[in-house]
Formats: structure tokens, C-alpha cells, sequence
């Protein structure tokens, strides 16, 4: 599924215009891209969470020459799977671990 696909399930389930569904994904993409810039985490309680992460510095290969190189140190965005997302993904998975719960 594309971007377009998207906004055509959004503006069909919603009934709204195919423009306004796009102007309501442009803000929930860009309120989510502040928020996680600013440092903060977006929770969407059974989808996931969107957070930043920093990454140290360390040194690396390059492939073709096969010389150390040093990478410097990042912040990269992150992204965890909520539960009832990962139980839609894979059912088996997330009955298996209400099983072990329950023991």
C-alpha cells in the first residue's frame, strides 16, 4: 500500500473528500515528526511508538576497500510495535505468548 491507497481507504472509511484525508495524514505525519525531533515519544496505545534514539559513535568498514572508518554519532527515529499490532501481524506468535502468560 502506497500513500495515494492510503488516503483512499481514509477518505472511503471516513467518508471525507480524498484532498481532506490527505490534509489530515500530511498533519499526523508532521505532528509526529516535531514531537519525536523535540525528543518526545508518540504513543498510539495498540499501534506503536514512535520515538528518537542516539547512536554512539563507532568505527566501521568500508566494503569495497576494506579500511576502518569512523562513523560518527547520530539520532535516528525509532519505531515499536505495539501488542495488538504485533497480533495482528502474527496471530500464532501473540497467541503462544497469552499462553505462557496464563500459566
Amino acid at each position: 500500500m502506497n500513500r495515494a491507497d492510503l488516503v483512499a481507504t481514509l477518505a472511503a472509511k471516513n467518508d471525507l473528500s480524498k484532498t481532506a484525508a490527505n490534509a489530515v495524514l500530511d498533519t499526523l505525519i508532521e505532528t509526529i515528526q516535531t514531537a519525536v525531533k523535540k525528543g518526545a515519544a508518540v504513543q498510539l496505545v495498540g499501534f506503536g511508538t514512535f520515538k528518537s534514539a542516539k547512536r554512539a559513535a563507532r568505527t566501521g568498514k568500508n566494503p569495497s576497500t576494506g579500511a576502518a572508518i569512523k562513523i560518527p554519532a547520530s539520532t535516528v527515529p525509532k519505531f515499536v510495535a505495539g501488542a495488538k499490532f504485533k497480533a495482528v501481524v502474527d496471530p500464532k506468535a501473540a497467541k503462544r505468548k497469552a499462553e505462557k502468560a496464563g500459566k
